[in-house]
């Protein structure tokens, strides 16, 4: 049964959340799609579902890409079935930018670390265990509670201008202020952001983690578009977003995370401290001759999504017809809205696992397809394994090495579908 949800009013209507513009042009249409990470247990199989429009624009004058606010954040993020910790990759990229931060910054236990959206304490665990102190912030009580047991202090709330006067008020202000993956899921980015400059100590530090849209676009990553994801950015509007807070970036790396990353270093207006780097001003060149710094250059998107849709139906009825047994691996975000927008049910894919214990023994939103323990693989040696969580494919290749066994093979989905080696 589904229910296509007509009564929810956008927030921002048809109006950009950075800018005020009027939004006018489409990005890419991928239809109606539930929340992604709205999973089912069997006894809401007989229950309507809530789908919601994931029609994406972009705004003609600051060229933010956007999703309107169908659900309010305290629907999605005050229980949430996301745990960073249970990604192996994952931790280890927390580690080593942990240990980078203390020796760039000099961190010491006179220090603070606050990190907005900590979610489990994947990261800040790693200061803790160095003796320097930390304050996360998460919406999300249960995965609050889980990070409390590795010794991360957390806040329960979600965090804006108003929260961190309250943390200021309470003499704590960040030397070394983490956002790493939240900015897209921030409805009121201006709030968010002038928080940012409010709790950031004179001369503390940001750093941003944030995909990189150029990298969607080029890589067809249009499964990274979600409910959850309203806004998602290039270096040239982030670049304006912050400096209409007093924020300035001045260095940039590209990481490979979630399919290509940014990670941007911010200080305050006026820090003198530290100089713009060559490869901000680089990459900024690359987005302008990429045409991603005017409205033209994101032409085009709903064409190349349409074909990566096509071909990995065409691949999937291909080994159905053949009598092959397809399963899936990983229960993301990501695989719910490649799963809803390319139609693939229980008839493609038979089931998929995933590692956290919370999602086992539920259905996909949507899609009803259920979800099992990794070991359900092994039991059923299935001939092809969708590896969903895409991004993580060479440590998921490594998980799943044992397949070779019975000639199992794995299935990358984005940009093209293929069969790896």
């Amino acid at each position: 049964m589904v229910e296509i949800a007509s009564e929810t009013i956008a927030v921002h209507g048809s109006t950009c959340r950075l800018c005020g513009s009027s939004l006018w042009h489409s990005f890419v249409d991928l239809g109606a799609s539930p929340l992604c990470e709205s999973f089912l247990s069997a006894e809401q199989l007989n229950h309507a579902e809530p789908f919601y429009p994931l029609d994406v624009r972009v705004c003609a004058e600051c060229l933010l890409v956007q999703l309107d606010e169908y659900v309010a954040p305290d629907k999605i993020f005050t229980d949430y079935a996301y745990f960073s910790a249970y990604s192996d990759s994952w931790v280890a990229h927390a580690r080593a930018y942990a240990e980078a931060m203390v020796t760039r910054l000099d961190l010491s236990p006179k220090s603070l670390v606050v990190e907005l959206a900590s979610n489990d304490g994947y990261l800040l665990q790693h200061f803790v265990a160095r003796g320097i102190p930390v304050l996360g912030i998460d919406p999300a009580a249960n995965v609050a509670e889980a990070a409390r047991t590795r010794g991360v202090e957390t806040l329960v709330a979600f965090f804006g201008e108003d929260l961190a006067r309250r943390v200021v008020e309470d003499g704590r202000r960040a030397d070394l202020l983490v956002a790493n993956n939240v900015l897209a899921q921030v409805p009121n980015l201006n709030d968010f952001v002038a928080g940012m400059e409010v709790v950031l100590a004179p001369d503390g530090i940001a750093t941003v983690e944030v995909p990189h849209l150029v990298r969607l676009i080029e890589g067809v990553q249009f499964d990274t578009i979600y409910h959850e994801h309203f806004s998602y950015f290039s270096l040239t509007t982030l670049v304006r977003l912050f400096d209409s807070h007093q924020l300035e970036v001045f260095d940039v790396e590209e990481l490979a995370s979630h399919g290509g990353s940014l990670r941007l270093y911010l200080k305050r207006r006026g820090d003198e401290r530290h100089q713009v780097s060559a490869r901000l001003r680089a990459l900024l060149q690359r987005e302008r001759k990429g045409g991603y710094d005017r409205l033209e250059g994101y032409a085009g998107f709903d064409a190349s999504v349409r074909e990566a849709k096509w071909a990995l139906l065409e691949l999937l009825i291909g080994l159905r017809r053949a009598g092959k047994r397809i399963a899936g691996y990983g229960a993301p975000g990501k695989g719910n809205t490649l799963l809803n927008y390319s139609g693939i049910r229980t008839d493609l894919i038979e089931y998929t696992v995933d590692r956290n214990p919370w999602k086992q023994g539920k259905f996909l939103p949507g899609t009803r397809i259920p979800i099992h323990p990794p070991e359900r693989i092994a039991e059923t040696r299935p001939d092809y394994i969708v590896i969903l969580p895409w991004n993580l494919k060479e440590e998921i290749a490594d998980q799943l090495s044992y397949v070779r066994e019975w000639g199992g093979q794995l299935i990358v989905p984005i940009p093209n579908a293929e069969v790896l080696p």
